[in-house]
């Protein structure tokens, strides 16, 4: 799920006028990825008009603008107001070892594969970034192993992983005010492979063969609840989501927490696990996938030409984001800075981004605001260019309104070789953005063989590149209209 604005997700699914009949119901007919055919991307530099119809099919109309960001901004000073990275974790197409992740993303290696976890070749999509020889060994016992949906043994792992990373394993937390650590993971799905078996045994069996477990284990906020059980953290704690947008929502949220004094420590992230019939089967009806069977490591290909669709992924990522004053008093090891972030709506369309991109460009506006940051300091966007023919253009467009110069700056898109992960997406882009700022070497954005001539800005096409990072920013967008922005930079004292 995620869509809008050269989302996650933004499939450009377009309702067609003509109603078609499904199981009795009447519904709209999807016209796919097709673009619409007076569907106009904003001129580079043009100013909105102010006044845009918020569906094709609605004539309501929404008056807005793009705020500024202030003409001299001042990044947050005070210790306890500061937040920074001091772990973190992930479960990915690459395994769950940051370094390994990241290096096979410089190395520009494709995780996109043939699905082979259930019968998929009655379905017109057969591949996906599908993850292969996980295990949960030392941080799930082998009971709650087999009973979990894999979206939550994801979570888990990273989750703990994360805490691990920045020093903050069981013996250490058990020292620690707990009550001043909270979880925010969440998931744009859930535990889809426990609902879906629920719904199953319903069908089959009756209600009183479905198990105990399927309430608990499809709804959203339970990897929180799980890795908070397990860990004992009594802060905070709840899931966001919005779809594919919802990890940055979650680092966004967990922040503020920090800010505001209600925490000293937030596990943040995402998490999904939707390469399943059920997930894929609804994409493909949505038509949102590229259905590139014949040669999936070429599939995903933002801003390419020749794309035509997202691909599937999976897995989960999770950063510690913590006080400066609580990170320096236990000398922990400080990976990064979150300077600020965002998040806005379209209020458009289920799934179609704005063409005029307005709903991304005001929350990359905000986000920088938040951070105390001018556009002129950004040089690196790690972008959400999912690799549908609507979304990758509307985020370009977006980026320019808010950065007139581009000539500094670099692009790329991590999904080109791990897929969309979903609620995870963000949560895995924030590890390869913040490795980025760490290695100053960007990871490729892999099959650019044709890009669109209107994409100037440097997406870093095919061959990793030496970067700089002073400021950097994560995009992530939604089914819904959900837009987000995420800020980092290397920490300085």
């Amino acid at each position: 799920m995620a869509g809008v604005a050269g989302a996650a997700c933004s499939s450009n699914v377009l309702f067609r006028s003509r109603e078609v009949r499904h199981h009795g119901a009447s519904m709209a007919q999807y016209n796919g990825l097709r673009p619409v055919e007076n569907m106009q991307m904003a001129p580079t530099g043009s100013k909105p008009s102010g006044s845009v119809c918020t569906s094709a099919s609605k004539l309501r109309t929404v008056r807005a603008m793009v705020s500024q960001t202030v003409s001299a901004p001042k990044r947050e000073k005070d210790p306890k107001k500061r937040v920074v990275i001091t772990g973190m974790g992930l479960v990915s197409v690459f395994g769950s070892d940051i370094d390994t992740f990241y290096n096979k993303l410089l190395e520009g290696e494709s995780g996109i594969s043939l699905i082979d976890r259930f019968d998929a070749s009655s379905f017109s999509v057969r591949f996906a970034g599908q993850i292969r020889d996980f295990s949960s060994k030392g941080f799930i016992d082998g009971k709650s192993d087999r009973r979990l949906d894999d979206c939550w043994r994801y979570c888990l792992v990273a989750g703990k992983r994360a805490l691990v990373d920045a020093n903050l394993g069981s013996e250490v937390l058990e020292n620690m005010d707990r009550t001043r650590i909270g979880v925010l993971v969440g998931t744009g799905m859930g535990g889809l492979t426990a609902f879906s078996n629920g719904v199953e045994s319903l069908v089959q069996k009756g209600y009183k063969k479905i198990s105990p477990f399927f309430i608990p284990y499809s709804i959203t906020n339970m990897g929180s609840a799980l890795l908070a059980i397990d860990t004992g953290l009594m802060g905070p704690n709840y899931s966001i989501s919005t779809a594919c947008a919802t990890a940055n929502y979650c680092f966004y949220a967990a922040a503020n927490h920090i800010r505001r004094g209600e925490a000293d420590i937030m596990v943040a992230g995402g998490t999904e696990a939707a390469v399943m019939p059920t997930g894929v089967g609804g994409f493909i009806a949505c038509r949102a996938l590229s259905q590139r069977n014949e040669d999936p490591k070429k599939a995903s290909r933002p801003w390419d030409k020749d794309r035509d669709g997202f691909v599937m992924g999976e897995g989960s990522g999770v950063l510690i984001m913590e006080s400066l004053e609580r990170a320096m008093k236990r000398g922990a090891n400080i990976i990064a800075e979150y300077l600020g972030g965002a998040a806005t709506c379209d209020a458009h369309h289920m799934t179609n981004p704005r063409s005029d991109g307005l709903g991304v460009s005001t929350c990359i506006a905000k986000s920088l605001e938040d951070a105390g940051v001018s556009p002129e300091e950004v040089n690196y966007v790690n972008a959400h260019a999912t690799s549908t023919l609507a979304g990758d253009l509307a985020e370009v467009n977006a980026i320019k309104k808010v950065f007139k110069d581009t000539s500094e700056i670099k692009m790329n898109g991590t999904k080109s070789m791990i897929g969309h992960g979903l609620g995870a997406a963000g949560g895995l882009e924030a590890i390869a953005t913040i490795k980025a700022i760490n290695t100053g070497w960007l990871h490729p954005t892999i099959n650019q063989d044709n890009i669109e001539s209107n994409v100037t800005i440097d997406t870093v096409p095919n061959v990793k590149k030496q970067h700089e990072v002073n400021v950097a920013i994560s995009n992530s967008f939604g089914f819904g209209g959900h837009n987000s922005v995420v800020v980092f930079a290397p920490f300085t004292p």
